[in-house]
């Protein structure tokens, strides 16, 4: 073999790192079945394996690919593209941390900070990361479990990718609330609620309720009051190994909401615990992506009005 074709080989080799790339769309909406099948038949011609999520390929009436259940994706793909909008993302965000898979979104929905790759030159996009020119972010999960008293186990367990809100329901009275880190006393507070996000989800509900934007790679969460009594309430950023516990002491009307699709009704006692969780999900995003443009691009900083 020639010096030269060994050098080629090797190169492949070293820039294409995705054999089976697994395609999982925002299946309530028949606008992502244009995109699924181009992007399909891209990768395909680009040598890859594709697999497209039954519920996608089933909703959305795509034949002629290959079909696995979400579930299972994370044992066979090397790399997983979602088609979607941020809370797509976030669906498939806390069932893939499980596995070692790669993630990249492309966004069909509005804001699209897990998602920022655009529809209309994600085949130019995404055969730049096929090609390894990518970087990629870890990003760590929320595990909350809800206590109850008088029960030796947990009531409930879940996972967060955004935040965790402990909030008031549907009768719009305030709810009063104790927080404890590491077992401290921080404060007591009657509020409309209160967030508890990861740095991916210090830019969702989080913000809109005054918190600060943490930098993805910061080890940190941040608790947010939702609309306090006491106007000296802040928002705090402790370390993402402290363990945050929530205790509910008085409300007519309370909920427990993750990444806003789960919801656990919450009563009087109940000790809502929230830790860092021991799995991760690696984001990729094209070489020369900046943070701070896609900040300043999402949320208009700089515009004229």
């Amino acid at each position: 073999m020639k010096l030269s074709s060994a050098k080629a080989i090797i190169s492949s080799i070293m820039h294409f790192p995705f054999k089976t790339v697994a395609l999982v769309g925002k299946y309530n909406t028949q606008e992502i079945s244009g995109p699924i099948v181009r992007l399909a038949e891209y990768l395909e011609q680009r040598g890859c394996k594709v697999l497209i999520t039954v519920q996608t390929a089933d909703r959305m009436g795509i034949p002629g690919f290959d079909s696995a259940r979400l579930v299972d994706i994370g044992n066979v793909a090397d790399l997983v593209i979602v088609l979607g909008g941020d809370g797509t993302m976030l669906n498939v965000a806390r069932i893939l941390a499980d596995y070692d898979v790669a993630v990249v979104g492309v966004n069909q929905g509005r804001l699209g900070f897990l998602t920022d790759v655009s529809v209309d030159t994600m085949t130019e996009t995404l055969g730049e990361i096929l090609d390894g020119e990518y970087t990629s972010e870890n990003r760590f999960l929320l595990d909350v479990s809800v206590e109850r008293a008088g029960d030796s186990e947990p009531a409930f367990h879940a996972r967060a990718f955004n935040d965790v809100v402990v909030s008031k329901g549907a009768t719009g009275r305030l709810i009063e609330t104790e927080v404890f880190i590491d077992g401290q006393f921080v404060y007591s507070q009657r509020s409309d609620g209160l967030v508890i996000a990861s740095p991916t989800g210090s830019t969702a509900y989080a913000l809109s309720a005054g918190g600060p934007i943490l930098h993805p790679t910061l080890e940190a969460m941040v608790l947010v009051p939702i609309c306090p009594h006491t106007l000296s309430n802040r928002p705090i950023a402790v370390n993402s190994h402290s363990e945050i516990e929530v205790l509910v002491i008085r409300a007519d009307d309370c909920n427990a909401n993750f990444d806003g699709q789960r919801r656990l009704e919450l009563k009087p006692g109940d000790r809502v615990r929230v830790r860092r969780s021991t799995h991760t999900l690696t984001l990729l995003r094209p070489r020369g992506h900046s943070y701070y443009d896609m900040l300043r691009q999402k949320l208009h900083w700089g515009e004229k009005l």
